[in-house]
């Protein structure tokens, strides 16, 4: 494990080096930097075989297709064994007919999970919390979201996030609340901000689209 330029416990890893690492998955050893030149969607979830669980990756797996459109790496991750991981997978094939073709991490050492801060330190259980990371081609860490044990992730959302992302990367755009992809932009270029926006705020607040 690389922990090189990482944020300590309790801060933001925004903006830092996501750390490297080199482990077992379903789909073979892998490590981090195998991924450098395209975006990254690390996420964990608390355990194999549970209700909330199943139905993310169930919904992940449908919507695979276009986070490859956006060349994104889908990359899974808990605390259970390469074992559990695969067994989990079978029992979703043989129940949903549904393929889980990204691969899930297995971090039994917590080790990864802890570099990340996916573990929630308020609580005894060591269980990952629902945590997404968007990691950039230069594998540096854009965003995490994290939701608690009990909330099922937007994988709408998910995607919502990392279109945002990808369009904002290197420029001085940025996207406005409720924005979705196809709507316009925000020039946060603070020499032209005002002039160049015009009236951006009544057009947010009315839903409208501008650049």
């Amino acid at each position: 494990m690389q922990n090189n330029e990482t944020a300590n416990s309790g801060y933001s890893l925004i903006g830092k080096k996501a750390p490297n690492f080199a482990a077992r998955s379903t789909k073979g050893d892998i490590k981090l930097s195998d991924f450098s030149g395209q975006w990254v969607l690390l996420f964990c979830h608390p355990a194999d075989f549970t209700p909330v669980c199943t139905t993310e990756f169930i919904s992940l797996s449908e919507r695979k297709d276009a986070f490859d459109d956006l060349n994104v790496q889908l990359l899974g991750l808990s605390i259970d064994s390469i074992f559990s991981h695969r067994n989990w997978i079978e029992w979703i094939n043989a129940q949903f007919e549904v393929s889980i073709d990204f691969p899930i991490i297995e971090d039994v050492s917590m080790e990864i999970a802890r570099a990340y801060q996916m573990i929630d330190g308020s609580q005894t259980s060591t269980a990952t919390v629902r945590s997404c990371i968007f990691i950039d081609p230069d594998q540096v860490i854009r965003s995490l979201i994290h939701y608690p044990m009990h909330v099922g992730r937007s994988i709408d959302e998910l995607l919502r996030v990392q279109r945002a992302l990808i369009e904002t990367q290197d420029n001085s755009l940025a996207t406005p609340a409720n924005w979705q992809p196809g709507d316009g932009f925000m020039n946060m270029d603070p020499d032209n901000f005002f002039e160049s926006s015009g009236n951006w705020l009544e057009q947010t607040i009315r839903g409208k689209t501008f650049s």
